[in-house]
Formats: structure tokens, sequence, C-alpha cells
């Protein structure tokens, strides 16, 4: 009797990735997404896919690494305290360093407001064969910025420029940007955490009362939350005119931080398992020199035991 085939990763993660991959098909309203969604899960089985995922994104990043023909770069959005350094942290723990790197973008220094927008982004970005994590990203340019126009009268963009269609813009440039790395050989996938106002609250609520988390908290982040639904609306219109096929978004339900990671290392997995990684097939020249690599080390053994007699 015939074994049956294991199930495509693809197959086995669809629940945990389907629901919530936006790739510009179709309406796009951020209130019909669920922030305290499980998918039928409870933190324990939970806990038993994101350890399952760990291990395959660390075996697809070494192959990713030793075919050096594609990178991946993740993209990780959402408001203050969603949960973005500590899902970064957890979805790749165990990862090797050395082919993955994480890039948070702060606010602009004097350089990076004598380039363009997309600048600092681009020299950021992953080299072949390495993963990229952006802990917020290019989009910062049309959410803070627009949410906050004094900023927008800093960037030194000349004022005939700063039109009523700037925002369509922007949209249109990163679109393009994306399209054009997606053509280099760069996956991109890009995650909003989509966190509720009550559990923000709770979460500011924690950081206050924790000594350990106290540094993460400022006065600021008080003056932010008053503007829940501008940035509410400003992230709906990035990703409604930014989701493409080649760049998709994820909204993540970010209230149970343990679903928010199966989501983001399921479509991390779900993702690479189509790029068909594979280490380097070595020709027969090579093969010939390992066997004579292998001779003069067994070689060298049997000297040194020689030695001890």
């Amino acid at each position: 009797m015939n074994k049956k085939s294991p199930k495509p990763l693809t197959d086995e993660l669809k629940p945990y990735v389907a629901p919530f991959r936006y790739d510009g098909a179709g309406e796009f309203h951020l209130k019909s997404h669920k922030t305290n969604e499980k998918g039928g899960l409870d933190k324990e089985s939970a806990t038993k896919i994101i350890e399952a995922n760990r291990e395959r994104i660390n075996d697809f990043q070494e192959k990713l690494y030793a075919q050096d023909r594609w990178s991946l770069l993740l993209i990780f959005q959402g408001m203050d305290a969603a949960g973005k350094d500590s899902a970064i942290k957890s979805v790749f723990e165990g990862v090797n360093p050395q082919g993955c790197e994480v890039t948070a973008f702060k606010q602009p220094s004097t350089k990076e407001l004598d380039h363009d927008f997309l600048w600092r982004s681009m020299i950021a970005l992953p080299e072949r064969g390495h993963i990229g994590i952006f802990n917020r990203s290019h989009y910062e340019e049309c959410l803070v910025v627009r949410v906050h126009p004094e900023i927008l009268a800093k960037q030194k963009i000349p004022p005939r420029l700063v039109t009523k269609d700037i925002w369509r813009d922007r949209f249109e440039d990163i679109s393009a940007m994306e399209r054009y790395l997606a053509r280099n050989g760069i996956l991109i996938l890009k995650f909003f955490l989509n966190v509720s106002r009550e559990e923000q609250r709770e979460r500011f609520l924690e950081r206050l009362e924790d000594p350990a988390k106290n540094w993460k908290f400022s006065l600021a982040d008080i003056g932010e939350r008053k503007l829940w639904d501008k940035y509410q609306a400003a992230y709906q219109d990035v990703i409604r005119h930014t989701s493409t096929k080649h760049a998709p978004w994820h909204i993540v339900p970010a209230d149970h931080k343990w679903f928010a990671r199966v989501v983001i290392g399921s479509a991390i997995v779900a993702a690479l398992d189509k790029l068909d990684l594979h280490f380097p097939a070595v020709d027969k020249a090579d093969r010939s020199e390992f066997k004579q690599v292998r001779e003069a080390l067994l070689a060298e053994g049997k000297g040194g035991a020689k030695a001890k007699k």
C-alpha cells in the first residue's frame, strides 16, 4: 500500500495565512479585520506551530544563504505596543544572525533628510541570500508624516511639489520600488500588527508597572494615542493602495501575541516554501577535490596516531 505524500506546507499553514493576507484584490476595510482573532487555536497548540515554524525558517534560511539567489525583506508596521519587537525576536529565535539583519527606523537624521524619502530604506536592503527585517520602514512616510504635517514641512521638499496629491504620489513611488525589488529577486512580505485601542492601553499600563519596561514608555505615546483614528485611517489608505501580489500586506491580529506569531511565522514559511530553495549541487571536479582533501585529513590522523605510540 502506497504511503500518502506529506501535505504541502502551504496547505498546512493556509488557515493561518490566507484569511489575513491582502494582495490588492477586492475591497479593503481595516475595521472588518478583528484584532483578537485566535484562528481556533489555544496557546498550547499555537506554541507547537510557532516552534515548528522556527525550525522551518532556520532550515530555509540556511538554503537561502547557500543558494545566494533570493533575498527576503520583511516589513513590520503597527501602532505603539503592537508587539513588533517581541514578534521579531520570537519568530526568528535560533536563526543564524550572520544571514539576518534587523533595521529599526527611528526619526530621520539630518543626513537622511538630505535625501529622498526612500533613500534610507534602499541602503538597508538585504543582500542576496540574506533576510532583512524592517522594524518600521519607508511606510512611516505615509503614516506618521501624514498624521503630523509639521514633519513634512521639515523634509526640504520644494514647496511646489508638496501638493494635495503627495500621498497618492508616495503610494505610487513605493509600489514602483517594491515591484522593482521583486523583479530583482527580493521576496517582500509586509505585516501590519493590528492591535486594539484597549489592548494598547493595557500594554502601556504594563510598561508603567514593570521597571524592566519603563524605558519603552514616554508621554509622547499618550499624545499619539489621542490620534488613534487618524492613524487607523492612514493605515487603511496605505494598505489599500500598496498591496500587490508581489508585495502583499498581512493584517495580523495582534491582541494575542502568540497568535500574531503563528500568523507571521506561517506567512514566512509558506512564502519561502514556494521558492524551491536548495543547497547548490557540487560538480564532479569539486567532488574529486573533496576526495583528495578527505584522504589528506585521514592520513594526517594516522600520522598523529603513530606519533602518540
